[in-house]
């Protein structure tokens, strides 16, 4: 199986930025692509963005266009999600998660059903 582990959240004010960070490691080659999802407190988990591991598309969710973006470092076996004008409808707590199942259309990155393992997440909180 693959482990993943988050770091990076903390607390910031609204318009600051963050970057999370995504280290996975065990059977690492079994990776395909890469997703953060973020879930508020008593909400359902939802989708942010994900990154193909080889060659590097990305999708992100319309709430993060133009104020996210997810990159990955394939050396590492890190992926990233660098978070600017932070709002306080941001906060959560984020979470990373891989899929092993090969290529798929798009839109069916922003499902948490796409994904295997998921990390134990990070808290972000942001104030007004």
């Amino acid at each position: 199986q693959v482990q993943l582990v988050e770091s990076g959240g903390g607390l910031v004010q609204a318009g600051d930025s963050l970057r999370l960070s995504c280290a996975a490691s065990g059977r690492t080659f079994s990776s395909y692509a890469m997703g953060w999802f973020r879930q508020g407190l008593g909400k359902e988990r939802e989708f942010v963005a994900a990154i193909r591991w080889s060659g590097g598309r990305s999708y992100y969710a319309s709430s993060a266009k133009g104020r996210f973006t997810i990159s990955r470092d394939t050396a590492k076996n890190t992926v990233y999600l660098q978070m600017n004008s932070l709002r306080p409808e941001d906060t959560a707590v984020y979470y990373c998660a891989t899929r092993t199942g090969g290529e798929i259309s798009g839109y069916r990155y922003t499902n948490t059903n796409e994904y295997d393992y998921w990390g134990q997440g990070t808290q972000v909180t942001v104030s007004s």
